[in-house]
């Protein structure tokens, strides 16, 4: 049963790793000028990775009761004590888990800004024009015979 609580830190750690670097491809999306294309698969993608990764982690709890020790982060940190091999990939596992978080976290002040953006623009694009010169929703100006 040990081995497989190894395996599944190392595959947890594999989908951690995978979620990660596909953070750092929908931030180059969100940084583009037209993000528009990119972020449909980008999006599934992740939705993919974080079931995996949740299933993953209920597989991990239920390995770690099977083994007599607590779910969670003290059943695992209890389960790292007892055996050596686990330690390293333990380890791994927790700072990809903090990168991918904080890689996250970023995005989304890259999505609210960009939403804030859109918002503010649509807002300036609603007010009715004080000068009579600028065309108006049909793309003509108003009152310009001919036109």
């Amino acid at each position: 049963m040990k081995d497989a609580l190894l395996a599944t830190v190392i595959d947890e750690l594999t989908a951690v790793e995978a979620f990660e670097s596909l953070l750092a491809f929908e931030e180059k999306a969100l940084i583009a000028a037209s993000p528009l294309e990119a972020l449909p698969p980008i999006i599934e993608q992740k939705t993919t990775l974080t079931e995996q990764i949740a299933a993953l982690e209920q597989q991990r709890d239920a390995q770690l009761a099977a083994l007599g020790f607590a779910t969670g982060f003290a059943g695992m940190e209890a389960a790292v004590a007892a055996d050596e091999r686990l330690v390293d990939h333990w380890n791994r596992l927790r700072a990809a888990a903090t990168r991918a978080r904080q890689g996250n976290n970023s995005n989304g002040v890259l999505i609210r800004t960009r939403m804030e953006y859109n918002r503010r623009a649509l807002a300036e694009l609603r007010v009715t024009p004080a000068k009579s010169g600028f065309y108006g929703p049909d793309g003509r100006v108003p009152g310009v015979m001919g036109l």
